[in-house]
C-alpha cells in the first residue's frame, strides 16, 4: 500500500434535483436544467469517505454543480488525489469524459477512466466496434436517427433498441425488446423524441446477466469473482433486461424479484471465459483502476460483452464490492486498493518523464 496519507477529494456531481451534500460546501443549483434523475446514492460517497477515513486519509467532499465557479473551485482544492465520483456536468451524461480531461488539464491525479475510457465506454456503437476489432463477441447492431441508418450489421429479431449514449439503465425498460418492424420503429421514434439521441438497435441475446468486476491497470488488472443477475424469479414473458425498472425503480415487481449475487453453478473453463473476455474488453476500451464489464452468457456457453462501466458504483451494497467481497476483501480494503492503483500509477507516470533540467 501507499504509504503516505493524502488530502483526497471526493468528487461528486450534483444538480436541482439532488439533496443537500453530506458536508458543509458552496453548492447552488445548477443553471442547466438537468436531463435525467440523480441516480448515485448517497451512500456510495459517504461510504467511501468513511473508509478513506480508517484507512488515515484527509478526506473531503468537492462538488460539481454544474457552474464554471465549481470547476475553478475544483483546480483550487488542494487535494493529492481526486476520488472521482462524477457521471455528468449539470445532470448531462455525455460529460463525464469532459470532467476527466478537466483534471488531465489541470494536472490534477484522480481515481479511476481517463477521457478515453469514458468516451470509448459511453459511445456504446464506438465500444462495440472496438471489441470486434480486437476479436471480442458482441451483439450485432445498427444505430439509426431521425431516419439515417449511421452503421448497420445484418441484425435479426428480437432486437433490445436503447439510446447510444446513456448508461445507468436509463432508457431501457420492458419495451426495449422488440420482435417486429412495427415495434422497432415506435421504440427509435421514442428514443429519438425522449433523448435527442440516435437509438442503438442490437440483436437481443437470450442468457445469464454477468458482471465482472476488475481492479488494476493494462496488462496487470485481475477480475473479481464473478457476479449475476439473477432474472429467474421474473414472470413468464418479462424480458430478461437490467431495465430501469429492474435496477432502481424500488415500487415494481420487477424491482422486487431479482437480485444480483455471486455467480454459482460456473465450470472453471466458462468462469476462464468470462474472466478473459472482460479483461480483454476492459483493455480494448482503455479502462484503468477499476471497472465492470457486463455480460451475456448464452446456454451454447458463448460469451458476449453488452458494454463497459468505467465508474460503476462502488457501493457496499451493489455489485462491484459485492465481488470485492468475494475475493477476500473488506470494503475498506477495496477503497484503499483503488487509491494505491491510482497512486501507482501516477508516480510511475512521473518517473518515466524525461529530465530537462540541466544539471
Amino acid at each position: 500500500m501507499i504509504g503516505a496519507k493524502l488530502k483526497i477529494a471526493v468528487l461528486y456531481d450534483v444538480w436541482e434535483e439532488e439533496d443537500t451534500p453530506p458536508e458543509p460546501v458552496e453548492e447552488k443549483a445548477a443553471a442547466k436544467k438537468s436531463r435525467k434523475p440523480a441516480r448515485r446514492e448517497k451512500e456510495d460517497r459517504e461510504e467511501i469517505f468513511e473508509a478513506l477515513e480508517k484507512l488515515g486519509h484527509q478526506p473531503f467532499y468537492q462538488v460539481l454543480d454544474g457552474r464554471p465557479q465549481s470547476l475553478a473551485a475544483l483546480a483550487k482544492c488542494g487535494a493529492d488525489l481526486v476520488f472521482n465520483l462524477t457521471e455528468s456536468f449539470s445532470g448531462d451524461d455525455t460529460m463525464d469524459m469532459n470532467i476527466a480531461a478537466y483534471l488531465d488539464l489541470v494536472d490534477m491525479r484522480f481515481t479511476g477512466g481517463g477521457p478515453h475510457a469514458f468516451f470509448l465506454s459511453q459511445d456504446k456503437a464506438t465500444a462495440k466496434k472496438m471489441f470486434a476489432f480486437h476479436g471480442i463477441r458482441t451483439p450485432y447492431f445498427a444505430t439509426s436517427y431521425r431516419g439515417r441508418i449511421e452503421h448497420a450489421h445484418d441484425i435479426a429479431f428480437p432486437l433490445i433498441v436503447k439510446p447510444l449514449a446513456e448508461d445507468g439503465s436509463i432508457g431501457i425498460e420492458a419495451n426495449a425488446v422488440v420482435n417486429s418492424v412495427k415495434e422497432l420503429m415506435e421504440r427509435v421514434e421514442s428514443i429519438e423524441d425522449n433523448f435527442d439521441s440516435p437509438a442503438l438497435i442490437e440483436e437481443y441475446i437470450e442468457g445469464r446477466e454477468i458482471y465482472a468486476a476488475i481492479l488494476g491497470s493494462y496488462e496487470h488488472a485481475h477480475a473479481l469473482p464473478l457476479v449475476e443477475l439473477d432474472f429467474s424469479r421474473l414472470p413468464k414473458g418479462t424480458p430478461r433486461i437490467a431495465s430501469w425498472e429492474v435496477k432502481f425503480d424500488k415500487s415494481t415487481e420487477a424491482h422486487r424479484l431479482t437480485k444480483s449475487a455471486v455467480a454459482k453453478d460456473l465450470d472453471e473453463d466458462t468462469t476462464h471465459l468470462l474472466s478473459e473476455t472482460a479483461l480483454a474488453a476492459y483493455r480494448a476500451l482503455k479502462l484503468r483502476d477499476y471497472g465492470r464489464i457486463d455480460m451475456r452468457l448464452t446456454e451454447k456457453g458463448e460469451v458476449y460483452v453488452i458494454e463497459a462501466n468505467p465508474n460503476p458504483w462502488l457501493a457496499s451494497k451493489h455489485e462491484f464490492a459485492m465481488a470485492a467481497r468475494a475475493s477476500g476483501r473488506t470494503y475498506t480494503q477495496l477503497i484503499g486498493e483503488i487509491v494505491d492503483l491510482a497512486m501507482a500509477r501516477y508516480m510511475n507516470r512521473d518517473r518515466a518523464k524525461p529530465n530537462f533540467q540541466k544539471a
